[in-house]
Parts: C-alpha cells; structure tokens; sequence
C-alpha cells in the first residue's frame, strides 16, 4: 500500500511539474549568443544605434538602454508583458519555412521591450510618431488604399517594396490582398497594456475576412489553442524577404498580422 501511495504521489508531483513548466514556458533556453543580438541590432538600426557598450544599447542622441534587465528567465506573461531587449530574440524567428503550428508559447517577435521602440520610432501617445508617418499607396494595381506607415529606419521602402511585389502576383491571390485592415494605430494589443506595433506605424493588417486569431478560435479537445491559417506563403515570403515577421508564425497567432522587425531576420534586408 505504502509502495503504491508512493507511486501516486510521484506521478502527481510529475504531472504538476510538467503543468508548472508549460504555464512558465520561460523561453531563454533560446537565447541567441549577445554578440549576435548585438550585431543584428547594430545592422537593422545603423541610424539609431551607435555602439553596444557592454550590457548597454547605445543610441546616437547619447541615450542608453541595458540590452539584459537583470531579472533572469521570465515566466511566459512577464516575457511577453515586460521584455528586456534580449528577450525579443528568445526565439528563433522561422523565416522561409511552411506554415506549422508553433509548440507551447513559442512567440518568436512577439514581445517587444517599449522603450526601445519608443527610441527608434517614438511614443505615438505624445505625438512622437505622427511627424514621421507618411501616406503611400498600398498595391496600386489591385487596392489603391492609401495608408500610413512611419518613414524611420527604412519602413516605408520596405512596405513600397512588399507592395510592388504584391501587386505583382497572379489574380489567385487578390481576395487575400484587395482590402488591407490598415496600418497606423496608436492602440495596445487586445488584453494587454502593451503598445501595438501599429502604434510605431510598422505594422499592416491584411485580409481580416480571411484571417485567423488565436482569441477567436476554440480550442481543440485538450482545450489547448488550436492553429489554422489561410494566408497564402507565398505572400508572406514576399513580406519576410523585406523584414516583416508573420503572426501566423506565433503559438498565439494572429494570420493577418505583420511587422516590420528586421533585428529578427539572420540577414537584415
């Protein structure tokens, strides 16, 4: 009897552990080497970014920002909800590979630590972003929507550039391309606190009829988020080739979603 209460107990412990452990899902057993870090932000931000000195990102106007806050390994609400800038890069963004469902919490781009944006593009709750937005004219042959998208750090010729490619695909793929959700928002993401990318005028949401997002979607027998998409990859090839990440990419996914990040991509464009 002693035996197999003690079996029991194990197999409970086991069980609480393995459930610990995925709540967690601390994500810096990914971690790219600092040297890395430091040479793609050095690379995808040579107009802001002047030097990382030590534990330090140091920018032009003589501003610093520690690259490693100091709290360790986050469990995975305080990784999203409270980055440091190494912790953007805990996972290895899966550029040019098939559509698959991430494992557990695997977000690769998803956090973003504030106030680095905040120093690249500025804070659109004081007017930070607006001096820098510009209009452009998203896929003129198929759309002709006019939207608007910040003009630092090389973003608007990534998004010209996507467009132009877009515009170029066959007439299979314009119920995907014909009506985008827009771009510029200065919001928070749905049940966060957290400043959306479009707030930094770096984000443009396509296909919102077609698309699919993880808050909307039931969850399958386990009860655990179950994945689907429909966004062709051929066009968010064309979106990666120029820098953008895919929310389809992301355990929590969000299909129509991208995002100018080139610090994510091995080469930045």
């Amino acid at each position: 009897m002693k035996r197999r209460d003690a079996d029991a107990s194990m197999v409970t412990r086991t069980i609480l552990v393995c459930a610990l452990l995925a709540a967690c899902s601390c994500a810096h057993a990914q971690k790219l080497p600092r040297d890395e870090i430091a040479a793609r932000l050095m690379a995808s931000y040579p107009s802001f970014i002047t030097a990382i000195d030590g534990n330090d990102i140091v920018f032009a106007n003589g501003s610093k920002l520690p690259l490693d806050d100091g709290a360790g390994a986050k469990p995975f609400d305080a990784w999203l909800d409270k980055p440091d800038v190494e912790d953007m890069f805990d996972f290895t963004y899966p550029a040019n590979t098939p559509a698959a469902a991430p494992a557990l919490n695997v977000d690769p781009g998803r956090a973003r630590n504030g106030d680095f944006f905040r120093m690249i593009y500025g804070d659109c709750r004081s007017g930070g972003v607006t001096p820098f937005l510009v209009e452009i004219v998203w896929l003129p042959k198929k759309s002709g929507a006019r939207l608007q998208v910040t003009t630092l750090n090389g973003a608007a010729k990534a998004f010209e550039a996507v467009s132009a490619e877009l515009d170029a695909l066959p007439a299979t793929f314009d119920d995907f391309l014909t009506s985008p959700g827009g771009t510029y928002n200065c919001r928070v993401i749905a049940g966060t606190e957290t400043m959306s990318a479009h707030g930094y005028g770096i984000a443009i949401d396509i296909a919102v009829s077609q698309a699919h997002y993880w808050r909307w979607a039931k969850g399958g027998p386990s009860g655990a988020i179950e994945y689907k998409n429909a966004i062709p990859m051929e066009i968010v090839a064309i979106f990666e080739k120029h820098g953008f990440i895919w929310g389809g990419r992301w355990h929590h996914y969000d299909t129509m979603h991208f995002e100018y990040r080139p610090e994510l991509m091995a080469t930045p464009p």
